[in-house]
């Protein structure tokens, strides 16, 4: 997954506890009816070992300062909101798969090392725009992920449990436990990227294009090899970080942990924490945890920003300017690109902040059909990604990462793509508990779109 033998510059907050959060205004919490059941498992999490090693989250920033400065690009993808019924070595095997493919690609294509950052082993909470809904005339509590309360529209089952906390611990602690297990014993391996097919690539009209990668792939690894410049052993393991969201404070609270050795809190529950569109308030909860800890921090960056405030959290986040501290994940939507960006890119700039940009082309794209099923449209997704790819290059910017809502099976929830999915086809494998995910050929397909983008075209195949 990653280790480390050094450690960054010192981040160390004042007058920050890891419950300091509490004494700010919060949103988008749960509302616990029981407190001490609530204290109760967080106490038990608490008490349980890390879910990942300080050097690995060592190691990630310093990927990230250099894919700030231009030499990796970042490839951050995954579920919009894990369920702990995909906690199965068939559904943790599709997701790894796909991003090592799309990771081959676009390493490949652009010349570039690529840092892996799952949306994974951690992404079980969603913010909502509401507190409660109605279904068939019973108002009840909105579904916000499979660690809080359940997606059936049951008022029972929709109250938050605290024991789902616990529940999400160790689904967690499965997801990491069998990824470093096929890491570390050759899944990985550059000699053998034949193995990462799905069982449906053979439908997928991107085979023959990956299958050349691979083959071209495999000639320049044997032939390296045979001048003895690159060692096996080097090409059998990958770097593969962990992140989500930082929504519920009290279980990141559980797992923040001190490590004497440098001297920092870490939340080691993930190598990467990102605080949301609706939770990034300057005087709220979320910024004032997440200064304290050292990991790398995401913000997301909707149209709704204003770029002198979002200046001011990134100097809360990261008074020392680290490189690699902090990524802004953009999410404006295909059509406020060119509105929103360019100020954000300028004030950022103004204010001399050293950050690593990335766009998040999903969420600002959301649209729902007219039998009210919310999908995004691949051509929205691209459109938009393109349009910020350009705008960086114009402005002297880069950018150096993308965000995307994926899997690797073979799902039917964003329209478009290379195979022709049609509103009409959303019912056939609909299967999100929240927001519609590119399934496996579309995410290949964006991969070959960014590879060409990088590469200096214009995307277009």
């Amino acid at each position: 997954m990653g280790g480390s033998d050094g450690t960054s510059s010192a981040h160390k907050a004042t007058n920050w506890t890891p419950d300091s959060w509490r004494s700010k205004p919060i949103q988008q919490q749960p509302k616990y009816e029981n407190p001490n059941e609530l204290g109760q498992a967080l106490g038990t999490i608490r008490s349980y070992p890390p879910l990942v090693f300080v050097g690995e989250v060592e190691n990630l920033r310093r990927q990230l300062a250099e894919a700030a400065s231009g030499r990796r690009f970042v490839l951050q993808g995954g579920d919009c909101a894990e369920r702990f019924q995909d906690c199965t070595p068939e559904a943790i095997t599709s997701k790894l798969k796909i991003l090592l493919q799309m990771s081959v690609v676009l390493s490949y294509g652009a010349r570039q090392p690529v840092i892996r950052i799952g949306r994974i082993a951690g992404q079980y909470a969603k913010p909502r725009s509401a507190d409660t809904e109605t279904v068939n005339g019973v108002s009840m509590p909105v579904f916000r992920g499979d660690n809080i309360n359940a997606f059936d529209p049951d008022p029972q089952g929709r109250r938050p449990d605290p024991k789902r906390l616990l529940q999400s611990y160790y689904a967690a602690s499965m997801t990491l436990n069998y990824v470093r297990a096929m890491i570390t014993g050759g899944f990985a391996d550059l000699h053998h990227p034949e193995h990462w097919n799905l069982s449906f690539v053979g439908k997928s009209s991107h085979r023959e294009r990956y299958e050349q990668v691979v083959a071209n792939i495999r000639d320049a690894v044997a032939f390296m090899e045979s001048f003895g410049g690159v060692r096996e052993e080097t090409l059998g393991t990958v770097d593969f970080f962990t992140s989500h969201e930082g929504l519920l404070l009290g279980f990141e609270e559980a797992m923040t942990r001190h490590v004497s050795h440098f001297g920092r809190h870490y939340n080691l529950g993930a190598h990467m924490l990102w605080i949301g569109d609706r939770t990034r308030a300057l005087d709220g909860a979320h910024v004032e945890y997440c200064r304290g800890i050292a990991n790398p921090i995401g913000i997301k960056w909707g149209p709704s920003a204003d770029p002198q405030e979002m200046v001011e959290i990134i100097k809360a986040l990261d008074p020392g300017n680290e490189p690699g501290r902090i990524t802004i994940i953009t999410r404006f939507g295909a059509g406020r690109v060119e509105a929103s960006l360019p100020p954000a890119i300028e004030a950022v700039r103004r204010a001399g902040l050293n950050v690593l940009w990335s766009s998040d082309p999903m969420h600002g794209n959301v649209i729902k059909t007219k039998q009210d099923i919310k999908t995004r449209d691949f051509d929205a997704i691209l459109s938009e990604l393109r349009a910020c790819f350009q705008w960086h290059r114009q402005l002297g910017s880069r950018l150096g990462g993308v965000h995307f809502e994926l899997t690797g099976e073979d799902v039917t929830e964003c329209t478009g793509g290379s195979e022709g999915i049609g509103e009409s086809d959303l019912s056939r494998n609909y299967e999100t508990f929240c927001d519609p995910r590119l399934n496996y050929s579309q995410s290949l397909e964006m991969a070959f779109v960014i590879a060409n983008i990088m590469q200096g075209g214009s995307g277009v195949d």
